[in-house]
């Protein structure tokens, strides 16, 4: 079953490529990729634990009973989930007393929900509203799809982050994501940046697609400098939508590569779409030379996508 799933997110992908070879070629020089210390990628283990959790559903996220995901972060205390796991992301949020932080987490695509499915391929974009993201500026578009999935959500995540926050007496908010769960996370933190700025915001996310324009990525490379976007091998969910689209990433990548032999290494992108070979779109320049398996990870040895992956059954 999982790999026909699989076979359903590859399929949903294609779309998003069609027309790129009759779109201009535009070559970039990309600052050189560096490799980053054990010690730097172990630091985002907990954000990885968080994001995986995402895909357990309202019960198991509120009990903190997931697996091995839930189990390796014994100091968080849930405090709010909500979403139906199809048409609405299923999330939640905490508090970890060690990062002393609230923790957003959001479900990422499962192509096994058809409107899941159906949130990722609404691949126009739509202007932000400047009375939903006061300041925003006057040229932000995003995707539709994830800009629709973030709707579906934020009222009841900024009551739960603010009860979050005066429970805890902190300010600090991190949201976290993989796939699509990782779009609807860097919308919300552009959200609490416009509508809570008094909050230190931080972004970790994991397979993000594109989510939208260059003037869109420029602004969270200003306004979100603590956002990092992981990315791995040859998944090709990081390339899509395409550029010829009118989409970009901001800055911020991280990239983890796994040879045939060997142990995984992990390189610091520097820049927007970086092309270097050990970065994710001069590692996967198109969706023909990806894996689709390489979408659930393995992230640091951890494994996205389906919450038995991590030991819950």
């Amino acid at each position: 079953m999982l790999l026909s799933v699989l076979a359903e997110a590859f399929v949903a992908v294609l779309p998003f490529a069609l027309g790129a070879r009759a779109a201009p070629t535009v070559t970039r020089r990309s600052a050189a990729a560096t490799k980053i210390t054990s010690t730097t990628v172990a630091a985002y283990r907990p954000y990885t634990y968080y994001a995986a959790a995402a895909y357990c559903g309202v019960k198991t996220t509120l009990a903190w009973d997931c697996g091995g995901n839930c189990n390796l972060s014994p100091n968080f205390t849930p405090t709010a989930a909500g979403g139906d796991g199809s048409g609405v992301q299923w999330w939640f949020t905490g508090y970890d007393s060690d990062l002393k932080s609230v923790i957003v987490s959001h479900q990422g695509t499962d192509p096994s929900k058809l409107l899941s499915v159906l949130t990722d391929l609404a691949v126009l974009q739509t202007k932000l509203n400047t009375s939903t993201f006061p300041g925003i500026g006057s040229n932000l578009w995003v995707h539709s799809g994830f800009l629709n999935a973030h709707r579906d959500t934020i009222s009841l995540i900024k009551t739960a982050v603010m009860n979050a926050t005066a429970r805890f007496n902190t300010t600090k908010v991190t949201f976290v994501g993989h796939s699509l769960g990782a779009a609807i996370a860097l919308i919300d933190a552009a959200y609490f940046r416009t509508n809570l700025p008094t909050y230190t915001i931080a972004v970790r996310t994991y397979g993000l697609p594109r989510v939208g324009n260059a003037d869109w990525a420029n602004w969270v490379d200003t306004q979100l400098p603590d956002q990092v976007r992981i990315t791995n091998n040859e998944d090709p969910i990081p390339i899509v939508p395409g550029r010829f689209l009118g989409y970009n990433h901001p800055s911020g990548e991280v990239h983890a590569v796994t040879p045939l032999i060997g142990t995984q290494s992990w390189y610091s992108c520097p820049g927007q779409d970086n092309t270097s070979p050990h970065c994710s779109i001069g590692d996967t320049p198109n969706i023909f030379g990806s894996n689709i398996l390489d979408h659930l990870g393995p992230y640091d040895g951890i494994l996205m996508g389906l919450c038995w992956l991590n030991g819950k059954k």
